[in-house]
């Protein structure tokens, strides 16, 4: 499966043609749709945010908005979360407050232009282009302005500098280039052309910002995962709403059905036919919204619902483990354009250009106390982009990866924090394949041609990481002797490693870097193990497992205890198996044993740390003993033994009798029972 991906990566690579600049800029002069750019965020340090936001911010799109989903509780008690919450609510109208400076001057200067050129004022075109001259230095120096004034602590900073703003200021740099030279020249670009050049401008420093916060209001879902976050935005989204406060707290209540003598705030949520999903802790190039949705409206495109660039790892991370998770991502940015060339685009979600038309087709609603819950991206799962793929399929929509790199996320610094990542990943997969059974038998019965390498592709994805973990125990553990372990099984996986380090070499790592994957591999098997019984726990159960969060801290995560000691026990039982075959005779036993022994090792060395391990299996010893006191919550009633200036009445009022008929009855029945004693 990852030959038959790269082979179309490769080919999709060859026959990519990038869009000339001056097509976008045609394209886009005159339009009138909006994107609407959401980040769902949880926890996360205000910093990382911000650079996420200002990545947003900055892409050159004409109707650009950009959301911040807090999901955080909304009122902290603890006030280092309280004051990390509050940095975090202010970004968007800094940035806002940032960019209105450089707006103003650009929106100023494209009036003038089309003043004057409506006028027939203009002058020599001479004097116009030293007029664009000027406003594109001034926009360049800003944007060098701001890289200067950067504060650099990680390598993701120096990309957030080097990439994002100077990258920016570089294109601007180039374009200044030209128009010098044409003033050289005494030449000049035609007024239609001048006037896209301002409206570029004019692209990158307009933006509307705003931070959002679901967990302020009760008509909302709280569901603990990022689906429900996106989900709650999008449902309000064309909808003009009143915030009323009840017994429960705010409310949304749609503008038609509150009327118009209802008092409370009014909150109104643009529509726009694009939506953007953006992880928190990702940052796009600046022609990330550009490209994609000028490949949407493109001829044949109709029906592609989600696009997107397949994330790629920050360069020079500090930490090993980081090193080997980013070639592994990269690795995978080559297999998702393969997919694409078969078929069988999955949605990864850290990043997505997605038309809001095509999640109408999947919304599935419900009623939650008396509230209407739209759920457009399930949440079923925890990789809910995979199920909304398989959704989005069945009604007739497709997805396609952009063959370009344009976006990149950051990967755990430390093997705590990849615990969580991984068997998030590893969870849900099996409970997504009867979907796709569903859908083939659908696409059969509309007879609609399906590729066999496509299902094989799609099953690969969702359920590789099952029998390939339950595989790899079955290879280190089961005692075969050398008639089972024929040298064709290993000629059969050389291309497979040859083609990886190849790759590897291309995405800027080692070639030689396949050997610390293998190791890497190695230590995630448990991890990996628990994801896939997870899956089987939620299908017999139908239980709905909670969206784990990657943390993303400055401190190192602690591993689970279990994580960190089968990696050494896959050590010891691989040394058993080299003293053993090596008594018996067998010696490629011995040679596969220890291959396994000394890459484990290697990776526990360099991914975990002994001491780091000892401190983790410490702390789970710990945590196992001690088990914190629960403290008792006595829910007030809002009636009983109360006068009536001390009713809660509100809550009366709102909730009805039965809460009511409830405490009345509670009260009831205690004085029954000191009746009787």
């Amino acid at each position: 499966m990852y030959l038959m991906a790269r082979q179309g990566a490769l080919y999709r690579f060859r026959d990519h043609a990038r869009v000339p600049r001056g097509e976008l800029d045609r394209h886009f002069a005159g339009y009138t749709e909006g994107i609407t750019v959401l980040v769902p965020s949880y926890a996360e340090e205000p910093q990382v945010v911000r650079s996420t936001l200002w990545s947003a911010a900055l892409q050159e799109f004409p109707d650009l908005k950009v959301v911040l989903l807090l999901d955080d509780p909304p009122y902290p008690k603890d006030l280092g979360d309280r004051a990390r919450l509050d940095k975090t609510r202010a970004l968007t109208a800094e940035i806002a407050a940032e960019l209105s400076v450089p707006a103003a001057r650009f929106n100023a200067a494209l009036a003038g232009f089309r003043r004057r050129d409506k006028a027939h004022d203009g002058g020599s075109n001479a004097a116009e282009l030293a007029i664009l001259i000027s406003e594109y230095e001034a926009a360049a120096e800003w944007l060098e302005a701001m890289a200067a004034a950067e504060t650099v602590e990680d390598h993701v900073d120096e990309f957030f500098v080097d990439l994002v703003l100077m990258g920016l200021a570089r294109e601007l740099r180039l374009v200044l280039v030209g128009l010098n030279a044409a003033l050289a020249q005494l030449a000049s670009p035609p007024r239609s052309r001048l006037e896209e050049l301002y409206l570029r401008l004019t692209w990158i420093f307009n933006v509307s910002t705003e931070t959002f916060e679901r967990k302020k209001y009760a008509s909302l879902s709280h569901e603990a995962n990022k689906a429900m976050n996106l989900n709650a935005y999008i449902s309000l989204m064309g909808h003009t709403w009143h915030k009323e406060t009840t017994a429960d707290g705010l409310v949304l209540r749609k503008a038609a059905d509150a009327g118009s003598d209802v008092p409370g705030e009014v909150m109104e949520v643009r529509n726009t036919t694009y939506l953007l999903t953006l992880d928190a802790d990702s940052l796009l190039l600046r022609d990330y919204c550009l490209r994609l949705v000028y490949f949407l409206e493109s001829a044949g495109n109709e029906r592609v619902a989600v696009t997107q660039t397949p994330y790629s790892s920050f360069r020079g991370a500090p930490t090993r483990i980081e090193r080997v998770a980013g070639a592994t991502t990269d690795l995978q940015h080559i297999l998702h354009q393969g997919m694409s060339y078969y078929g069988a685009t999955f949605w990864v979600g850290a990043n997505a250009v997605i038309r809001k038309r095509a999640l109408e087709d999947i919304v599935e609603v419900e009623s939650t106390g008396g509230f209407e819950i739209r759920t457009y991206i399930q949440d079923r799962t925890v990789i809910e982009d995979t199920e909304s793929s398989i959704d989005l399929g069945q009604h007739g929509w497709t997805l396609v990866n952009y063959p370009e790199r344009l976006s990149y996320s950051a990967t755990p610094p430390d093997f705590g924090s990849l615990v969580v990542q991984r068997r998030r990943w590893a969870n849900g997969g099996l409970l997504i394949l009867p979907k796709l059974w569903v859908q083939l038998r659908q696409h059969r019965s509309e007879r609609r041609a399906i590729l066999f390498r496509e299902v094989l592709l799609r099953v690969n994805y969702m359920a590789s990481i099952a029998w390939a973990s339950f595989g790899l125990v079955f290879l280190l553990a089961y005692p075969y002797d050398s008639r089972l372990l024929s040298p064709v099984v290993f000629l059969a996986a050389l291309p497979y490693f040859l083609a990886m380090g190849s790759d590897l070499r291309d995405c800027g790592h080692r070639f030689s870097d396949i050997f610390r994957i293998y190791g890497f591999n190695l230590v995630l098997l448990p991890v990996n193990l628990a994801g896939v019984l997870k899956s089987l726990q939620q299908a017999l159960t139908g239980d709905k497992i909670p969206f784990a969060r990657t943390p993303k801290v400055k401190d190192r995560t602690a591993a689970p205890a279990l994580y960190v000691l089968t990696p050494y026990a896959i050590v010891a039982f691989s040394l058993l198996t080299v003293w053993r075959d090596a008594q018996a005779g067998n010696w490629g036993n011995v040679a596969f044993a220890s291959l396994n022994a000394a890459l484990a090792a290697f990776a526990i060395h360099a991914y975990i740390g002994v001491f780091n391990s000892a401190v983790d299996v410490f702390l789970g010893v710990v945590n196992w003993l001690y088990v914190s006191p629960r403290t008792k919550t006595v829910k007030e009633s809002p009636v009983i033994a109360k006068t009536a200036e001390e009713v809660d009445w509100e809550t009366i009022l709102y909730h009805g009798d039965r809460r009511l008929n409830r405490d009345l009855r509670g009260s009831t029945d205690r004085r029954r029972r000191i009746a009787a004693r």
